[in-house]
């Protein structure tokens, strides 16, 4: 190892000690590995020998890099792989490693605010509910799965982590324990969802279960903990089976509930608060994505949003005979598919 890989081990070690959350810790380890192979291939083995043309440098590289479908990298990730490396010069500034930190002055991308792809309408929410075949064992533990992100917006991660003990049946409630950013919170969960629990708590967990002490809640049929990437590829082949040409999976989900509630008037707090967000401008994207009443407004202000009646029916009668002739304009044989004329007999 070189110094510079030293540093990075020793800021590494620093953040473990400091009680940073274990999938922050491997985010940071991934990107600044990429930081380090970048800086070994100008030459670069030390801490102090980095500069802010090189920093710039990287960040250039970021930008022009294509991904396996030739697609650039999003601004969200450049911001995320450059983040730890400027994060860890003001560490190394901060603990006397170098005399002066090299990323003070780096100009990070612009955010881009960006909508959700794609969000689920309460209809396609129900087609998507019922896509398991819960005659089967693993269709009942899906449903429940299903209802489960739907009812609480709970992240990936925090159902997969999910214990037995954190479903309060009579409370109505699910602790989450060690949500993102390492906090623990309470969310509500509706009757329905605690009914589908309910029967695969008692007719298919019993029979995936291997061990009595295994406590987690939902088990594979080997008695296993869920894969993050099967059940997003599981949510996806769900979404297809019932006929939603809509991108995303289990985070589809999330923002599907976060538009519905606001769109069904939610206090933007307590739809914050449900889905664990720590600034609520993380949460007020969803306001431009719920335009319900926003078009309630659009129809009772705007001149031209309804159709004037007295006018209308005039307009509506010169339209159509227009529409018609020109229909039989458009279907006339033109000069070239015209039929060849007959030779004289």
């Amino acid at each position: 190892m070189n110094p510079l890989d030293n540093d990075i081990a020793a800021y590494l070690q620093w953040l473990r000690v400091h009680n940073y959350a274990d999938t922050t810790i491997a985010c940071r380890v991934r990107y600044l590995e990429y930081f380090a192979r970048f800086c070994a291939s100008r030459g670069v083995t030390e801490s102090e020998a980095v500069t802010l043309e090189l920093l710039q440098d990287y960040q250039h590289q970021l930008y022009d890099h294509r991904t396996r479908n030739d697609l650039p990298l999003t601004i969200g990730t450049q911001t995320q792989r450059l983040v730890p490396v400027t994060q860890l010069f003001s560490w190394l500034r901060r603990s006397g490693r170098i005399a002066a930190n090299p990323a003070v002055d780096l100009l990070m991308p612009k955010a881009e605010r960006r909508l959700p792809e794609a969000t689920l309408s309460a209809e396609e929410m129900g087609r998507l509910l019922a896509a398991p075949r819960i005659s089967r064992p693993l269709g009942l533990r899906d449903r429940a799965i299903l209802e489960v992100f739907y009812s609480s917006a709970l992240r990936r991660a925090e159902l997969i982590e999910l214990l037995v003990s954190d479903i309060d049946f009579a409370r109505g409630t699910i602790f989450v324990r060690s949500g993102k950013g390492a906090k623990d919170r309470y969310v509500p969960i509706g009757e329905r969802a605690l009914f589908w629990l309910r029967l695969y708590l008692e007719l298919v967990r019993p029979r995936f279960l291997t061990t009595d002490d295994d406590a987690r809640l939902f088990l594979t049929s080997r008695g296993t903990s869920l894969c993050p990437d099967w059940l997003s590829r599981r949510i996806r082949r769900y979404l297809q089976q019932a006929g939603i040409p809509k991108k995303g999976s289990c985070h589809l989900l999330r923002h599907t509930v976060a538009t519905l509630m606001l769109g069904g008037g939610a206090d933007i707090r307590y739809v914050a608060e449900m889905l664990g967000h720590a600034r609520l401008e993380t949460t007020q994207r969803y306001t431009r994505v719920s335009i319900d009443q926003l078009r309630r407004v659009h129809a009772s202000s705007h001149p031209a949003a309804g159709l004037d009646v007295a006018n209308g029916n005039r307009t509506l009668r010169r339209t159509t005979a227009n529409r018609t002739r020109l229909h039989a304009h458009m279907s006339r044989p033109t000069r070239q598919n015209r039929s060849p004329p007959r030779p004289p007999r």
